[in-house]
């Protein structure tokens, strides 16, 4: 019998940036038009985000988010070493790298032998190409896949009516969509090597907008109007579900696995409810709260209207992680918890243990 693992992190990409440049995100969402004009000035803003952005547009701020985020990976990659799984499966969005207009799958389990990414090859507002390494821009950084727990996860969830696409290769001409990649990068901060095969498990968490921001911030004319979304990604009750068979799959494997959350939890540029200046605070505590007090299912509840207007959109993939520790009877150990009005995302660092 199988043994399962749970984690949730995040992959947020301002991790990847100095200190300097962290907060950057804050005017390029201002510039693209989405904020509205009496937000714009900084005065207006909440206290604590004015507290963040400080004198240096957060750059003192952006020392102490990396501090903290960098010891939850640490604490997370112990407890990943400690399980020292057969390979592990990562839960992650899409935006616009893979899947583009010709197909957008509401979940694809990639069964890929070897997975070779260049992370910092594409500069933007989430692929910067400056990194705190100091690694070169076409570095390469390669994942050996598990197609064999892959192909047995795919066929044990379509068993069970979950019709699912699967890939044997990657199509994002740089790798690993940065949800993937990202969570490797993290987990292996320190640079000593991930020795883990992955499968990557991709969520269309972005939904109505998936196509239409291209992957980015989005303009205030690109996401104005119900005439211009895309159809909705898959509900927060189907995400659940799928995630309860996931365990039960891989519950009957010969294999020790690790289920792998990947996302920040409301996203400013997301949240019409703040105006897209900053997250959705008190959504983002509530679900904290659930998940502290072992409320998962709460969550697969969660309507898509509510999902949207709070920007948490890449929940979907904890909601994921949800069902399948719910199956479990397992409850989350929280790594840390923490929030921010700068740096676009409250993050949140979790494990479910075994016993």
């Amino acid at each position: 019998m199988g043994e399962v693992l749970g984690l949730g992190l995040t992959h947020y990409p301002g991790l990847i940036v100095p200190d300097e440049a962290m907060g950057s995100l804050v005017l390029r969402t201002i510039a693209s038009g989405k904020v509205p004009a009496a937000l714009r000035d900084a005065a207006a803003w909440p206290e604590p985000m004015r507290r963040e952005w400080a004198g240096d547009q957060g750059a003192a701020a952006a020392a102490e988010h990396r501090r903290r985020l960098v010891e939850g990976f640490r604490a997370v990659r112990k407890a990943l070493d400690d399980f020292a799984p057969d390979f592990v499966v990562i839960f992650g969005d899409d935006q616009y790298e893979n899947f583009r207009e010709d197909m957008i799958p509401p979940f694809c389990v990639f069964a890929v032998p070897e997975m070779v990414s260049r992370p910092f090859a594409r500069a933007s507002a989430f692929f910067p190409s400056l990194n705190v390494w100091g690694e070169a821009k076409d570095k390469e950084f390669r994942a050996v896949g598990h197609p064999a727990g892959a192909k047995h996860l795919i066929a044990r969830l379509m068993a069970e009516g979950f019709d699912l696409a699967y890939a044997y290769t990657l199509r994002h001409e740089i790798g690993l969509a940065h949800a993937f990649i990202n969570t490797l990068l993290y987990l292996d901060y320190d640079r000593q090597g991930f020795p883990y095969p992955v499968v990557p498990f991709h969520v269309n968490c972005y939904g109505s907008s998936i196509v239409r921001n291209r992957g980015g911030i989005g303009t205030a004319s690109e996401t104005g109007g119900d005439a211009a979304a895309d159809p909705p990604g898959p509900t927060a009750a189907r995400c659940f579900a799928l995630g309860a068979a996931t365990a039960r799959a891989l519950e009957t494997s010969p294999w020790r696995v690790a289920l792998i959350a990947s996302s920040s939890w409301s996203h400013a540029f997301l949240t019409p409810r703040t105006g897209y200046l900053h997250p959705d605070i008190e959504a983002d505590r509530a679900r904290f709260a659930e998940l502290r007090d072992g409320r998962l299912d709460r969550w697969r509840d969660l309507g898509w209207a509510e999902i949207e207007a709070s920007g948490q959109h890449e929940l979907l993939n904890w909601i994921c992680l949800a069902g399948a520790m719910h199956a479990l009877g397992r409850r989350a150990r929280i790594v840390d918890w923490v929030e921010t009005y700068v740096f676009n995302s409250s993050k949140c660092f979790a494990v479910f243990p075994c016993s």
